[in-house]
This record gives structure tokens, C-alpha cells and sequence, in this order.
């Protein structure tokens, strides 16, 4: 069976999600007022961040933590369409050319995968009418249909896509030679490696001179 692993934010979707949704939460008729909370919140690590003092992975993971928990004790269908809402605007920001690959690879029947450190339920609203065999994201949890903040949420960044992958492919017999994977970012790395067909999307200048060095195609 042939892979084909694609990026979210900076490969199929152009922008970077976060920020998205940071917008979303401050501009929200119903939910705008949750986000003093979350800026309160995220404050110290961010000047702790740029002051190099707490690393990059833990602060995207912390952050992610700080945004579910503005939303504490919501339904999860409420979160469903508060989600559904960016449907629209992230879609008309996809990236036309590896949207045309990921429909290509469809035809081919190669097995299509999402990996992101997106929320999981924000990547399967915001795809709608985009079918993927697989969507790996951070997961939101729940108790009795309402968010619970209780769990921490298990950021999938990094050397975590790589895991979340394999462990998603378990058992099945992979051609890793003739699959494919897109990403944009140096820390997409571990997943273009995977395969014999990696695609630097757009690429950050550590990636762009890494997949020149390889002689990687550069989209």
C-alpha cells in the first residue's frame, strides 16, 4: 500500500491555523469574551518563549492547551459549529496546487493522511467535501458531550506526527519507496523522510536548503 501524508498549515492550508483561530475567539459574537481569559493565559509563556527561555514545541503545545480551555464545560456540539464557521474561510486559502496532487493521489488509490497539530475536530470541519482515509490531529477531550479540561490535550508536533503515523499504519505492509508526503516546515522533517517521494511545500528557508542539498521536489 502506497502513503500519502500532507501538511496542514502552510501546505494545504496556506495560512497558519492558530492565528486563525485566535482571531475567531476575539471577533465571536457569542464567545469573544473568553478571550481575555485565554490572552491572560498565554501572556507569560509567549515573553518567556521570545526571551528563549521556554522552548518553541512547549509553547504551541501550551498554547493549544490555553485556547480548549477558554471553552471549558462547552457542548461538543456547540464546538462542532463553532468550528464549522472557519469552513469557508480556510478553504478558500487551500493551496490549489497540492490540493490538485491530493486528488491526484485519490485517483492513483493511494492512501491519503492528514497530519497536523490542528485540532482534530477543527481539521474534520474545515475539509468538509475533502475525503481523507486518515486525519491525525490533537485531539479535544470530552465528558458527557461537553469539553473537559481535566485531560491535557496530547499536542501532535515534530517527532509526534512520525509516531502518530506509524502507530496509525500499524500493521499494514507500507511501500515507503513509492509514497509521498508534503510539508513546509524543518519540523515536517522527520515525516518527508519517511518516504522516497518528499515535497517541500513552500518551504522555510532550513527546509527549502535541505530538500535543495537532496534533490527534493519543491512545490
Amino acid at each position: 500500500m502506497r502513503v500519502a501524508i500532507f501538511d496542514f498549515d502552510g501546505t494545504l492550508y496556506a495560512e497558519e491555523t492558530f492565528k486563525l483561530l485566535m482571531t475567531h475567539l476575539k471577533e465571536h459574537p457569542v464567545y469573544r469574551t473568553k478571550y481575555k481569559r485565554f490572552y491572560r493565559s498565554i501572556v507569560p509563556p509567549y515573553i518567556a518563549n521570545k526571551l528563549k527561555l521556554y522552548p518553541d514545541a512547549k509553547m504551541k503545545a501550551r498554547s493549544m492547551q490555553l485556547y480548549i480551555e477558554a471553552f471549558d464545560g462547552i457542548a461538543e456540539k456547540e464546538m462542532v459549529t463553532y468550528f464549522d464557521e472557519l469552513t469557508k474561510p480556510v478553504q478558500k486559502d487551500f493551496n490549489p496546487a497540492v490540493l490538485a496532487r491530493l486528488k491526484k493521489h485519490q485517483a492513483e488509490n493511494i492512501h491519503i493522511l492528514l497530519v497536523s497539530g490542528a485540532y482534530t475536530q477543527f481539521l474534520h470541519q474545515v475539509t468538509t467535501g475533502i475525503s481523507f482515509n486518515q486525519i491525525i490531529g490533537t485531539e479535544i477531550f470530552y465528558k458527557d458531550s461537553k469539553v473537559d479540561t481535566k485531560r491535557f490535550i496530547d499536542h501532535v508536533n515534530g517527532t509526534r506526527k512520525t509516531e502518530h503515523i506509524l502507530q496509525a499504519l500499524e500493521g499494514q505492509p507500507i511501500d515507503w519507496e513509492n509514497s509521498y508526503a508534503y510539508g513546509d516546515s524543518f519540523s515536517d522533517l522527520p515525516v518527508l523522510e519517511l518516504v522516497g517521494n518528499p515535497i517541500a511545500v513552500k518551504p522555510e528557508e532550513k527546509l527549502l536548503n535541505v530538500a535543495k542539498e537532496r534533490c527534493w521536489e519543491i512545490i
